[in-house]
């Protein structure tokens, strides 16, 4: 195996386990405040499940970035063996989205802990504290695709 082929794994490895560990102190985060909240309250499970869900997106958008790296590679059809400098980019662009997903999965949690106080005071307006947990998801979506633009659009093609 090339050490571009390998960077490039890497890569995919990094932007699949970072995004999820994001993920997965956001919902940490977000259910520790429902959790809190349910214990009063429970019959408001149903509107503080959304808010306990949101931050689990990142992990899903990191997962399909490690999938389209894998594409990107070749692994479902001929392979391809991407240079040193190619693997690198591959790594880059991996990198750059496991961060923007790993910081955009812990803030969403934090918001959406915050929007379990609307829940608690106010549920009928409970989707108010959702759209500002979606402004944060904006950045992790902006994210996800430059990535994905990236890998198609300037990798890819030069690929041998």
């Amino acid at each position: 195996m090339s050490l571009g082929m390998m960077l490039s794994l890497l890569g995919a490895i990094i932007v699949s386990t970072i995004s999820g560990i994001g993920s997965a102190l956001g919902i940490s985060i977000s259910g520790s405040a429902a959790n809190g909240l349910l214990s009063e309250e429970p019959e408001k499970f149903g509107k503080s499940l959304i808010l306990v869900a949101l931050p689990g997106t990142q992990g899903i958008y990191g997962l399909v970035s490690g999938v389209v790296i894998l594409i990107v590679l070749g692994f479902f059809g001929e392979v391809r063996d991407p240079s040193t400098m190619q693997g690198l980019a591959i790594l880059g662009v991996g990198v750059f989205e496991a961060l923007v997903l790993w910081w955009s999965g812990i803030f969403q949690g934090k918001t959406c802990a915050a929007g379990m106080g609307i829940v608690a005071k106010n549920p009928e307006h409970a989707m108010k504290g959702v759209i500002n947990a979606i402004m944060v998801e904006t950045y992790a979506v902006f994210g996800f695709l430059a990535a994905v633009l990236i890998l198609f659009v300037a990798i890819a093609p030069g690929l041998n």
